[in-house]
């Protein structure tokens, strides 16, 4: 069923019409074969680049799209809807480019930014570590200056596109200060010393590689420090609000596609002479699952306003990222329910969905974080 949005230009139209032609054409027939076999769709990333669908939200001046977010989150939406695992990795790159497009200086724009908004170039965002995931300011991976070059030493962990990326934004400790004692770098996906572990085994986005990345002494020249010393960890968590909108938006079309299947098959299934749908209990529980999707649409959409209009929208964002991916969470259960037995087969993909799920409360900050961000911004007034 395609949703009914109110877009702010015919070009915008145009741009959320593409990626669901694109979804259409080249992911849904593909998803069901690459996740269960694993398969990492690079080549899937590349033809995201040539139609101009993987850098939507940067500076058409290096190469992006240029979208405002209200459009950019919609046309993400729609690649969720088809395949999870392609769409988080979509947000991934795009908050991985970000941190150039913002806190780099015009030469290291100059040099690097159009190869990695172009589609050749995939990104990974190397933050979180074992023992330093809620927490960044608890990392222990370091970066000494020694001249010329920084020498990293430590492990990233639950990173996406781990092993696969060209290139990694990295944060690692230059001081034992708490609040400015992390910095920033851009980091070549083939630097010596730099070594992908075995990908983890996860329930489900099995066709998104995630793996730890260990830095042995990784050598990196000093020009490939973003911003100053010291202000890594503002720009990691202003860089996770875009992209806590980027996975709200994935989980909305991941919602939207579970409704979608839901609706179709208690179109279609009858039991005591009629069509499961005009049962009133099932109507009401599609009902709800509609009603939850659409709610999390609009508080996605009026976060991504504030954002485009340079309005703070840190809350908001904490506040779409909670919504969508607990709705996303119980829609899919919901949908599970609805198809009965066949929802627990893999005769439909509700059942990937409902897996897909549930690693959309975890990752971008817990669920439970969210809900200490929106505290916090309540208490300030």
């Amino acid at each position: 069923m395609a949703v009914d949005r109110l877009l702010p230009t015919s070009e915008a139209e145009a741009v959320v019409a593409l990626a669901r032609e694109f979804a259409a054409r080249e992911l849904a027939p593909r998803v069901a074969e690459y996740e269960a076999s694993h398969r990492f769709p690079r080549e899937l990333f590349a033809a995201l680049g040539e139609v101009g669908l993987l850098s939507m939200p940067l500076p058409q001046e290096w190469g992006g799209g240029g979208l405002p977010y209200e459009v950019y989150l919609q046309a993400l939406e729609e690649l969720g809807a088809a395949w999870v695992s392609v769409a988080v990795g979509v947000s991934v790159h795009a908050m991985s480019c970000w941190v150039l497009a913002t806190y780099g200086s015009e030469e290291q724009k100059r040099r690097w930014l159009p190869d990695m908004l172009g589609g050749e170039r995939l990104g990974g965002y190397c933050l979180s570590e074992a023992d330093a995931g809620s927490d960044p300011s608890a990392m222990r991976t370091r970066a000494v200056h020694d001249g010329g070059v920084y020498r990293l030493s430590g492990t990233k962990a639950w990173v996406t596109h781990g092993g696969e990326a060209d290139f990694y934004i990295v944060f690692a400790r230059t001081s034992e200060d708490r609040g400015h004692g992390v910095s920033c770098f851009l980091v070549p996906g083939d630097t010596a010393g730099l070594e992908p572990q075995p990908p983890e085994r996860k329930m489900g986005m099995t066709a998104s590689t995630t793996a730890s990345l260990a830095f042995d002494g990784v050598e990196i020249p000093a020009e490939r420090l973003i911003g100053h010393e010291g202000d890594g960890l503002q720009i990691a968590l202003r860089a996770l609000d875009s992209g806590r909108l980027g996975i709200a938006a994935v989980a909305i079309g991941l919602g939207q596609a579970c409704l979608d299947c839901a609706v179709a098959y208690a179109r279609e299934r009858r039991t005591f002479g009629r069509a499961i749908i005009e049962h009133q209990g099932l109507g009401f529980l599609l009902a709800d699952m509609a009603a939850g999707v659409e709610s999390a649409r609009a508080v996605t959409l009026e976060a991504a306003r504030r954002r485009d209009r340079g309005l703070p929208f840190s809350r908001q964002a904490a506040v779409a990222k909670l919504v969508a991916t607990d709705t996303a969470m119980r829609v899919s259960t919901d949908a599970v329910q609805v198809l009965g037995g066949a929802g627990y087969t893999r005769e439909f993909p509700v059942e990937r969905m409902m897996r897909e799920a549930k690693v959309m409360q975890i990752f971008e900050g817990t669920n439970q974080i969210q809900r200490l961000v929106i505290a916090r911004h309540l208490a300030r007034g």
